[in-house]
């Protein structure tokens, strides 16, 4: 065995594998840390047992199943959000579903934009817990409009709302966790604050301003490594974000959902949610194909994603003017899903058997050619044995071909 038929036969299972990679990519819902951290990392089931969350934006959405996801792990629950009756519904479901009692969650009424109550809602949180864990800042509101149609005080309340409301809680809450030197801060952002789409500007700019700002906060709680910033990009979820979006005026909304099959489950959005909590992820983005790999290329090739923005963009202004919000989006969904069928083709499977074969046989190969180099264990001349390392090649072989 020579080494040049070991190094093509090294080369060929790099190939197969990176082949194998990038379809199984077509399938992903989240970022490549992230879904590391789903396989390999901590379980929240383990990790986040017994502590006292605080979830904002709890009364629907994304806030609603995080909190009844969390309701099943043994934690204290704090519910906020300004529609006290919605809260009492979440708050009755998690005592019905979940594994808490009715003096483990606190339903505590909160505006994000009333920024004065904001440091008496954390004392009473600290009065009737004692700590804060976890403060989850996931309230908010959307736009769809565009620029020229949108007058000045939407995008007022969206920065009020999204950011500085935001801002203000986790100034108040953040001097307990420095005085404790622990706790988790968890910002349910937006793939909008990566990117940038039209008929968001508004939305698009306040997401953006919240990811500038925790990052910038992390580096300064370097010092406190206890202390864990993360910032959570979700892409298209299913929930009434879209029904409850800014018009052009702060009195008008969307008010129409739409088909929202082709978007991201609640369930799994939260559930990756809380396995970055769990790991300390600083940033994860959850979002299913094509809005992910939009994302990548956000990150690692602007000037492709510039291009690609433009071309959709247009599109997208054109349907949302006749009425259609979101068509593309729905279009390009369903391509990939097309895209991803191609994993159970035969051809598929065909090409992930031969690179198990290739990782069976490439060890194999790599002993026989030291046994052959050993002193000691070459043929004599006129003899015609095999190496034990041989024999062991023919037979790795032997089921690899019956296997394919």
């Amino acid at each position: 065995m020579n080494w040049e038929l070991l190094l093509w036969l090294l080369a060929l299972c790099a190939l197969l594998l990176l082949v194998v990679q990038l379809l199984r990519f077509l399938r992903a819902d989240g970022d490549l840390t992230l879904l590391w951290a789903e396989w390999q990392g901590r379980r929240p089931e383990w990790e986040l047992t017994d502590m006292v969350v605080w979830v904002t934006g709890a009364s629907s959405g994304i806030g609603e199943e995080l909190a009844y996801q969390l309701s099943k792990l043994g934690v204290s629950l704090v519910l906020s959000a300004r529609r006290v009756h919605e809260l009492e519904r979440v708050k009755r479901r998690c005592l019905e579903n979940g594994n808490l009692k009715e003096k483990d969650i606190l339903v505590l009424p909160l505006d994000l934009t009333d920024t004065g109550s904001h440091e008496a809602a954390t004392e009473a949180v600290l009065q009737e817990f004692g700590r804060i864990d976890i403060l989850v800042n996931n309230g908010g509101i959307s736009q769809r409009s565009l620029c020229m149609d949108t007058s000045l005080d939407v995008y007022r309340k969206l920065i009020e709302l999204n950011y500085l409301g935001t801002v203000s809680l986790t100034k108040c809450v953040l001097p307990h966790m420095i005085e404790r030197k622990q706790g988790k801060i968890v910002t349910v952002n937006s793939i909008l604050g990566i990117i940038s789409a039209p008929l968001s500007t508004g939305y698009c700019a306040s997401k953006h301003a919240l990811r500038g700002f925790f990052n910038g906060l992390r580096t300064e709680l370097a010092a406190y490594p206890g202390i864990i910033v993360s910032n959570i990009c979700p892409g298209p979820v299913q929930s009434n974000i879209v029904e409850n979006s800014l018009a052009g005026e702060v009195t008008k909304t969307i008010a129409n959902n739409g088909d929202q099959s082709h978007k991201m489950t609640t369930s799994r959005c939260v559930r990756l949610m809380l396995i970055s909590m769990a790991n300390d992820l600083k940033e994860v983005w959850i979002s299913q194909q094509p809005f992910l790999l939009v994302t990548y290329l956000w990150q690692y090739m602007p000037t492709w994603a510039w291009w690609i923005t433009s071309k959709m963009g247009k599109k997208r202004i054109e349907n949302f003017k006749s009425g259609v919000v979101r068509p593309i989006s729905k279009f390009l969904t369903n391509m990939y899903q097309s895209c991803r069928k191609v994993q159970n083709f035969p051809v598929f499977k065909k090409l992930s058997g031969w690179v198990q074969w290739l990782m069976s046989v490439i060890p194999a190969l790599w002993e026989a050619k030291a046994d052959h180099l050993r002193p000691g264990v070459q043929d004599q001349p006129g003899q015609h044995s095999k190496t034990p390392s041989l024999l062991k090649i023919q037979k790795v072989a032997g089921h690899g071909g019956a296997r394919l």
